[in-house]
């Protein structure tokens, strides 16, 4: 009488959906206190008070970053304030960084606001380590 099921959704394994996932968004009404790691992108518009380490990281205009920045690549057009260490930087004319920037390929766009040191990488300092433990 009741032998038939309903079917039921496909199971996803916990994780697994956003493992799939190489970008993420922090939209301009997001402020996070704390240390952000990701092994995706990030696009940050809101407000991050923590170090940020990421595989590349794309800042809006309205995007704010208090503390020191990791990542292979980085397109910074917001506000920074800590130490930057990137492989290839893009300051767009709208970002304004207090903090020294270590770099080893690095374009300023015309209008830029920088009050910090540059410096070329240190052979063999990492970038971003994206190791994170398991």
């Amino acid at each position: 009488m009741f032998s038939k099921k309903a079917p039921s959704a496909p199971s996803v394994p916990q994780g697994r959906a956003m493992a799939n996932s190489t970008f993420s968004v922090f939209g301009g009404d997001i402020r996070i206190k704390g240390d952000v790691h990701a092994t995706a992108d990030l696009h940050i518009d809101g407000h991050v008070e923590g170090d940020v380490t990421c595989t590349s990281l794309v800042q809006g205009e309205s995007g704010e970053i208090v503390g020191a920045v990791r990542a292979e690549s980085a397109r910074l057009s917001g506000s920074v304030k800590g130490t930057i260490t990137v492989r290839d930087l893009v300051v767009l004319k709208t970002a304004r960084i207090h903090g020294d920037v270590h770099y080893d390929s690095l374009t300023i766009e015309q209008g830029a606001q920088v009050e910090g040191r540059f410096a070329p990488r240190a052979v063999g300092e990492d970038s971003a380590v994206v190791n994170f433990p398991g």
